[in-house]
């Protein structure tokens, strides 16, 4: 699976193992590795560091020197290198696009393009000995877990995501408040770590200066504590931000609040578009002002944008 792809939806139904799909997506990602520009990563990395002059030569892997003429020293498994929070809005508005929708466009929706991008996460930091954990919110947290690099840990979390996978988001309506969840995760990290958060940003503080404001300190609480953040903007940019829909009548539902309106996109277009803008706007600048990695992650996009700036901050951290 070549990195820049997508996961057609119906493959998560057939296949139901989300592991096996993280792998996929890691493999095809280092294989473009090595047929790009960004070669400068290995997959020696996972299980190796690289030789420091001066240090016992006990410990070099001379197999791995053989094939690439550079020496590497074995790490072992009581080598953490990193603390990983994988943070993730599970609200009602991150099952978007639903059903139908999602499987005429062949794209996943967004909770499920951050499963899948978590699991590839959680699967290169394994690979890393690195320790990670999970995090799900919604209006309050539902779920937190210890900072592990186990196997077991791994598949546990897996198990967490694909729950997700499988949940009926008819069965609740599920806002968001991620201004306290975060001030929650944040007080529960106690030591130094990098911060992954999967969101939309779809919640109440949109249009509230005054939310906004609150929201931002919430952030501002994990950078006071030292932790390096990543904000992966979940987004679909084709309907949420462009506003792309035939020029027909239309029933558009607040998936959060069950709200319904009927009327052509066009009537709201403008004023929808400048709004997004505005917020996206907003978004940069204030995590511009934090030190905040922002990314926008788009579901009608492949995982690359997810592995590559998670990749760059590590070696930056490390």
């Amino acid at each position: 699976m070549p990195f820049e792809n997508l996961i057609d939806p119906s493959l998560i139904a057939q296949t139901g193992n989300l592991e096996f799909l993280a792998k996929q997506v890691v493999e095809g990602f280092i294989i473009g590795i090595h047929k790009s520009p960004f070669h400068g990563f290995s997959v020696e990395f996972a299980e190796h560091r690289l030789y420091n002059q001066g240090e016992s030569t006990k410990n070099i892997d001379w197999k791995v020197f053989a094939r690439s003429d550079k020496m590497f020293v074995k790490k072992y498994e009581e080598e953490t290198n990193l603390r990983c929070h994988i943070v993730m809005d599970v609200s009602s508005s991150m099952f978007f696009p639903e059903g139908k929708d999602s499987l005429q466009r062949k794209i996943l929706s967004k909770i499920q393009f951050s499963c899948v991008a978590a699991a590839a996460l959680m699967e290169l930091l394994k690979k890393q000995r690195d320790a990670f954990a999970l995090h799900l919110f919604s209006k309050e947290i539902e779920l937190n877990t210890q900072v592990r690099s186990t196997n077991q840990h791994y598949r546990l979390l897996i198990s967490h995501l694909e729950k997700l996978l499988n949940e009926d988001k008819s069965s609740s309506q599920k806002t968001t408040s991620a201004t306290d969840a975060i001030h929650i995760i944040a007080e529960s990290i106690h030591r130094r770590s990098l911060v992954i958060i999967f969101s939309d940003m779809l919640d109440d503080a949109i249009g509230n200066d005054l939310r906004m404001e609150k929201l931002f300190s919430s952030l501002q609480h994990l950078r006071y504590n030292k932790h390096e953040v990543i904000l992966f903007h979940v987004v679909d940019r084709k309907r949420e931000v462009e506003f792309e829909f035939e020029n027909r009548p239309y029933q558009f539902v607040d998936l959060e609040t069950g709200e319904k309106i009927k009327l052509q996109p066009s009537e709201l277009k403008k004023n929808y578009t400048e709004r997004m803008y505005k917020l996206e706007k907003e978004l940069k600048l204030r995590c511009g002002q934090n030190r905040i990695d922002l990314i926008e992650a788009d579901i009608n996009k492949g995982f690359q944008q997810i592995l590559s700036p998670y990749l760059l901050k590590r070696s930056r951290l490390m």
